[in-house]
C-alpha cells in the first residue's frame, strides 16, 4: 500500500461503510442511513464525520450549499491496513501464526481449508 491508512475506530467503521455503499453523501444522508442500524444521535454521527475528515480518511466537498462527504480510501485499503495492524498487534506480524491458530481451533470447515490451499497454491512464489 503506497499511503498509510489512518487507524479508525469501530464507530467510524460504521460511518465509512455507509459512505462506501454510496458517496458522496450529506451528513443528513449518513445519519438517516445509520438510523436503522444504530441508536445514535445526529450529533454523534456529525462528530464521527468530523473525526474522519480530521484524520484525512473522509473528504468533504464544500463547493455546494450543503457539504457532502466521500471516502478518501477504498474499503479494501482500509481492511488491509486493519488486518495488518491486527496481525502485528496480536500475532507479532506473522500471518502463519494466525492461520495455525485457526487450524488448531477447528474453526475452518473442510471447504474453507481447500479454498485456502487453492489460494496458497496460486500465490506467486517470492523471489529470494
Amino acid at each position: 500500500m503506497s499511503e498509510k491508512v489512518p487507524s479508525i475506530s469501530e464507530a467510524e467503521w460504521e460511518v465509512m461503510n455507509v459512505l462506501w455503499e454510496k458517496a458522496p453523501q450529506t451528513a443528513n444522508d449518513v445519519i438517516s442511513n445509520l438510523q436503522g442500524q444504530k441508536d445514535w444521535k445526529s450529533k454523534t454521527v456529525r462528530t464521527l464525520l468530523d473525526r474522519l475528515v480530521h484524520k484525512d480518511v473522509v473528504g468533504v466537498n464544500k463547493d455546494q450549499r450543503v457539504y457532502t462527504f466521500y471516502p478518501l480510501y477504498s474499503q479494501d485499503d482500509c481492511q488491509r491496513a486493519e488486518a495488518e495492524s491486527f496481525i502485528k498487534r496480536i500475532y507479532g506480524g506473522t500471518v502463519k501464526s494466525m492461520l495455525v491458530q485457526f487450524m488448531e481451533e477447528d474453526s475452518l470447515s473442510e471447504e474453507d481449508i481447500e479454498e485456502l490451499k487453492s489460494i496458497l497454491d496460486e500465490k506467486p512464489k517470492k523471489k529470494k
